[in-house]
């Protein structure tokens, strides 16, 4: 076993901390690390223009009524169907 090994299975037997990028960080420093890459995330984003955004808005609520329409129709169908069955 060469010099450096042997240094190095000391250390894991001695109980030593790791060190550089994989020592095992506290929970707040987690966190922090955590909420920065985030921020960095959210700068990367391309944020839609206010003429994008009242476009896909209205395009949502629109589909929304038309579903909501249709479901509120086949429920009013089937309970008058099953009133008529049922009676």
């Amino acid at each position: 076993m060469s010099a450096e090994g042997e240094s190095q299975s000391r250390r894991k037997r001695s109980g030593e901390k790791k060190s550089g990028k994989r020592a095992k960080k506290g929970v707040f420093a987690r966190l922090a690390l955590f909420y920065r890459q985030i921020i960095a995330e959210l700068r990367k984003v391309v944020w839609p223009s206010r003429n994008q955004l009242v476009s896909y808005t209205t395009v949502v609520v629109v589909f929304v009524v038309i579903v909501m329409a249709f479901v509120s129709g086949l429920d009013y169908g089937f309970s008058k169907a099953a009133l008529w069955i049922f009676g």
